[in-house]
């Protein structure tokens, strides 16, 4: 087994006390919930037991899988107790990450989880990051995230906004429409994290993957920019100030030249919310043709149409796999 771990950062916003902590603090800053703050982004449709069983079932060779809680545990880790992998899965509550920032919790800001994920007793010095949604649909080695002593990274390089000019206009027409947009965006974020890691022309725009994660490079950076970390983590809802750490750390990798950009595996994304069924089911049946389709990503699975979502699970079943599969097939193995 290798040194490399796995961790998950999870939230069951269904869970009574979970939105007693969320009331409570949108009620304390007052004002109309932001988008940032809403439901969808907190539920849980039960993708997290597909996200631990396709690693259990894909790869293998992951020493341990750190599921991030704040006070919680996903059912998934009474199915696991008496069985071989019992001591593969460690529930890790916010308060052990957040040790000496204990006055930024609750947090229901994933950035401000994300920067620090390294704090994590015991975890390895390298470690690969898992949103909830995320599944493998294949199995994959230790080399589709690290290589050569460096990180496997994928995405493209773009010129930071300041330097394109469809960016800039696009922005200045907003402004003059008075347009006022949910700012915490991706492509924002990752630009900042960028910027801070030494690239302020241009930045490597991470695509939606698994993320891996070199914990000593990350504790360093942080070890000389205290206020940086002091600052991310101070936001309990997402805000545009922020910086994703998944993109700082793999920027500071790029720097040191300890990084191989390679996109030769890439991510399913499936948006019901957002795709008509007929596009979902495209791109389901693609993924099923092609051997570079490792990763699946499923969104706002609870927003799915009734059909739609049985379709979903099922392939999901079928690529991924569930604890009761991976149980089964263990014990005949056994």
């Amino acid at each position: 087994m290798s040194g490399i771990d796995a961790v998950v950062t999870w939230v069951d916003g269904n869970d009574p006390a979970h939105r007693a902590r969320l009331s409570a603090y949108l009620a304390s800053i007052g004002g109309e919930a932001p988008p940032v703050a809403r439901a969808t982004r907190f539920h849980d449709a039960g993708e997290i037991e597909y996200c631990i069983a396709s690693i259990l079932r894909h790869a293998p060779w992951f020493r341990t899988i750190h599921i991030v809680t704040d006070g919680q545990v996903p059912a998934l880790v009474a199915k696991l107790a008496g069985t071989r992998f019992a001591d593969r899965v460690r529930v890790v509550d916010h308060r052990e990450i957040f040790a000496g920032f204990e006055q930024h919790l609750p947090t229901f800001n994933s950035r401000a989880i994300i920067s620090l994920l390294w704090r994590i007793e015991g975890l390895a010095e390298r470690f690969v990051y898992f949103n909830d949604d995320f599944s493998l649909l294949r199995p994959v080695a230790e080399t589709d995230f690290f290589r050569d002593g460096k990180m496997v990274l994928r995405g493209k390089w773009l010129p930071q906004s300041r330097y394109r000019i469809n960016r800039r206009l696009a922005s200045l027409w907003k402004r003059w429409r008075g347009v006022q947009a949910d700012r915490a965006t991706n492509h924002d974020a990752q630009e900042l994290s960028a910027r801070l890691a030494g690239f302020p022309r241009r930045y490597y725009r991470m695509y939606h993957n698994p993320y891996p994660f070199r914990r000593s490079r990350l504790q360093a950076f942080f070890d000389a920019h205290p206020d940086l970390l002091e600052r991310n983590v101070s936001y309990r809802l997402r805000s545009s100030e922020q910086f994703k750490a998944e993109v700082l750390a793999a920027h500071l990798e790029i720097a040191q030249d300890c990084a191989l950009l390679d996109n030769s595996l890439h991510t399913v994304q499936l948006k019901p919310r957002q795709q008509s069924p007929m596009r979902v089911r495209h791109k389901m049946t693609g993924a099923d043709r092609d051997a570079n389709a490792a990763f699946a990503c499923v969104q706002s699975l609870e927003l799915a149409p009734d059909e739609l979502r049985e379709e979903i699970l099922a392939w999901l079943e079928r690529r991924a796999g569930n604890l009761d599969t991976v149980l089964a097939a263990q014990a005949q193995s056994a």
